[in-house]
């Protein structure tokens, strides 16, 4: 089994939880990084802090979110802890497509508790087809934590959601989630960066 150092913010996450970070491995699967590493020409898209929503729809002519799934699911042990929540608990998740120009080109997955959906996270639920960046880059009070990475490959459920829509399946596609929080209420978002993206300068 192979374990991966947990950052500081994440551990904080963890303990309140419950989890006792000295006997938490994560699997290879559940590894995400600080550092950026053979990501090639992701690279920019991955480290860039802005709008993803906007940095896209600055190098194509059509922009459009494709919803796929909304509503209560159980999230990965790893997200549960991220977002204070014990490994066995619902949350609230949310799954869509980013399109330019008719192509998917990153798969957004983004999760929060159940009982911030009446509160500060409420916007959640009516978002439609309308972009998740949009309310987080236009209100003021949401602060965003550090970005972190990994190359998901075909045993992670991110990646087998990711390549719903491709035709030609890459071998493994690169990711990067952080922490939004508003009033304390922490929100997750998960972007998966697909092939085509390569496309838009």
């Amino acid at each position: 089994m192979n374990c991966c150092a947990i950052p500081p913010e994440w551990r904080r996450r963890i303990c309140s939880a419950g989890w006792r970070t000295n006997r938490i491995f994560y699997m290879r699967d559940h590894c995400w990084q600080s550092l950026i590493l053979g990501a090639a020409g992701y690279t920019p898209w991955l480290r860039d802090e802005g709008s993803l929503t906007r940095r896209i729809q600055q190098r194509c002519d059509a922009f459009a979110v494709r919803p796929m799934r909304s509503g209560l699911a159980r999230v990965a042990c790893d997200e549960a802890a991220l977002l204070g929540l014990p490994s066995d608990r619902y949350a609230f998740s949310r799954e869509v497509f980013l399109c330019a120009d008719g192509k998917p080109v990153v798969f957004a997955h983004s999760s929060c508790a159940r009982e911030h959906l009446r509160g500060t996270w409420k916007s959640m639920r009516g978002l439609g087809n309308r972009s998740l960046g949009t309310l987080l880059f236009a209100h003021p009070l949401v602060k965003r934590r550090a970005l972190h990475y990994k190359a998901l490959q075909f045993h992670h459920p991110l990646y087998r959601s990711a390549v719903a829509l491709l035709g030609d399946v890459p071998r493994r596609l690169w990711a990067r989630r952080s922490l939004f929080y508003l009033h304390e209420a922490p929100l997750l978002v998960t972007e998966v960066f697909l092939p085509e993206i390569l496309e838009l300068k």
